[in-house]
């Protein structure tokens, strides 16, 4: 039997948990036996700058990073964080992103202007979006944003609930435990609720 195979970009700002989800994503893949590279490179995370995971899962994997034009999902914590990291999604790939909408510094400052559709970026590929800090206020924390994402994205990978639940357990503290899962249980059925929409354009 053939083990999953994907490559995979977590783009966000500082302090909003990217790294906790590509933790998961990998604890997960492993259970799987599968070979996975995490790479982080972090911005000015301190001032919530950019921060971007390459997280590459397979039978053999050898590159650490994901090449531009090859991701076969993007998982975007920040709107315009999304149309940064835009180009590294390869044909026919997915984005999964929250709209919500933090200020970089350029914006702060007024050397820039936010976008008034960060989303244009995306072109022809096909969108999730939702409002994942309201989700994760629903299920009892704003910090839950990430587990709110990563159970749409489990909504389009191969693994179990079991094994993601089992993931999620061996990466968040005990206290945190249930609203984690309940967020992550938000996010999934969320994502089953668009893709199951008259008329929706994304790959089941």
């Amino acid at each position: 039997m053939n083990k999953p195979r994907f490559d995979l970009v977590i783009v966000g700002v500082g302090g909003q948990g990217t790294l906790l989800a590509s933790k998961i994503l990998g604890r997960l893949a492993m259970s799987a036996g599968c070979q996975v590279k995490v790479s982080e490179v972090h911005g000015m995370s301190q001032r919530g700058g950019s921060v971007i995971t390459h997280v590459r899962v397979g039978e053999q994997i050898h590159a650490p990073l994901v090449s531009v034009g090859q991701a076969d999902f993007l998982v975007s914590f920040e709107a315009v964080e999304a149309a940064r990291a835009a180009s590294y999604l390869k044909p026919g790939g997915i984005a999964i992103t929250s709209t919500q909408r933090i200020a970089p510094m350029s914006v702060i400052t007024g050397s820039a202007e936010y976008p008034s559709d960060p989303f244009i970026a995306l072109g022809n590929h096909p969108v999730v979006k939702v409002d994942a800090l309201a989700l994760a206020l629903e299920a009892g924390n704003q910090k839950a944003v990430n587990l709110v994402l990563l159970g749409m994205l489990s909504r389009y990978l191969p693994f179990a609930r079991e094994a993601w639940e089992q993931a999620i357990a061996l990466s968040v503290p005990r206290a945190t435990l249930s609203v984690n899962i309940a967020a992550f249980t938000k996010g999934a059925a969320y994502a089953d609720g668009v893709r199951q929409a008259p008329g929706a354009a994304i790959p089941q």
